[in-house]
């Protein structure tokens, strides 16, 4: 697979892990430049993995996949910062999209293509590459741009300045993203989620610790905007067979949602089974 990193030049966290990522993979500079900047190369057993570096905020990086003008490239990940209100230490993975509006980069009502087994593997060896920190390593709900139109997810250091300057942060999703992009993608089982808070500790259970990868989530907060339309693209971009809901995280779209993938003969199941 064909694999670009896109490395903000105005994010901590993204140089933070770059300058990781050169220390610990063979990362070797090509000749062309990408916006009068590097891209550097590094060929794994099973993939090409390119960095690009670029002075937009990730968010605002509208459609970087073309703009790299790499026809073959197969999937977008940006290595970013993560911020909350709460400031909580974090390492997080997740799909980006909007369920309506656009307001934070994107189109609205817009679903981008993801790849969930690797997401969920990324997931498990953060997990274990941050074992001996106290940083909450967990997925985040769908949400936010930039609108690209190849596979997308991001990998994030949260939540303040001295974390994403934190070297050893960025040492372990540099690790990580080493690892995972060195080994066979596990096979898995994927599901979108339905229902929960943004952090999704449900969801996180089931993406740890059984064979399901969880692809787009809408949460709780998101759901009146789920529709039909929202729910087959949802399934369609996450390439998923089923639908697991956070059935206590739904509120009173329960019996809506429930008839809606009904309707669709989506088969649905909840997340209290794992």
């Amino acid at each position: 697979m064909n694999i670009a990193l896109i490395i903000s030049t105005c994010d901590y966290a993204g140089l933070n892990i770059q300058q990781a990522l050169f220390k610990h993979a063979p990362f070797n500079q090509r000749k062309e430049h990408f916006e009068d900047k590097p891209i550097h190369e590094w060929q794994t057993s099973l993939h090409t993995v390119r960095t690009y570096m670029t002075d937009d905020w990730c968010v605002e990086a509208e459609n970087i996949d073309s703009r790299i003008k790499w026809p073959a490239c197969e999937l977008i990940i940006f290595p970013i910062t993560h911020r909350s209100a709460e400031g909580v230490p974090s390492l997080t993975v997740h799909t980006p999209g909007n369920w309506d509006k656009a307001e934070l980069g994107g189109k609205p009502r817009w679903l981008p293509m993801t790849h969930a087994p690797l997401m969920k593997f990324a997931l498990q060896t953060l997990k274990k590459e941050a074992s001996e920190t106290s940083h909450n390593v967990t997925m985040e709900a769908t949400h936010h741009g930039p609108y690209v139109e190849k596979p997308i997810f991001f990998i994030e250091i949260g939540s303040s300045e001295e974390q994403w300057k934190d070297p050893v942060m960025g040492e372990i999703i540099a690790k990580t993203l080493i690892y995972v992009l060195s080994q066979p993608i596990p096979e898995c089982k994927i599901a979108i989620g339905i229902g929960g808070p943004h952090y999704m500790p449900n969801f996180n259970n089931i993406a740890l610790n059984t064979d399901i990868a969880v692809g787009h989530v809408c949460p709780k907060y998101n759901l009146s905007h789920l529709d039909r339309e929202m729910i087959q693209k949802a399934m369609c971009a996450s390439n998923a067979s089923f639908v697991l809901l956070d059935w206590k995280g739904m509120g009173q779209e329960k019996e809506r949602i429930v008839a809606l993938l009904d309707e669709l003969k989506i088969k649905w199941e909840k997340t209290q089974k794992y």
